[in-house]
């Protein structure tokens, strides 16, 4: 099991966070997914076959970029 943590920008309210959780809890091997509005943060929990490159992907194509804290 994995963490990544992200900055995104993007986020500015918790309907942010929410699209954010949906999409990335479709990803397969995605766990948990945990966001803080204030910090424009992200914390994903993943295993196997979700990876890095997954996760900064999907977040990109939904209009939601990061960038590892």
């Amino acid at each position: 099991m994995e963490k990544l943590t992200l900055h995104v920008p993007q986020i500015s309210c918790q309907h942010c966070i929410n699209n954010i959780k949906r999409e990335l809890m479709g990803l397969p091997g995605v766990l948990e997914v945990f966001g803080d509005v204030g910090e424009k943060r992200i914390v994903v929990t993943f295993d196997s076959p979700a990876d890095v490159s997954r996760i900064k992907g999907l977040l990109e194509e939904i209009g939601y970029p990061g960038s590892e804290v």
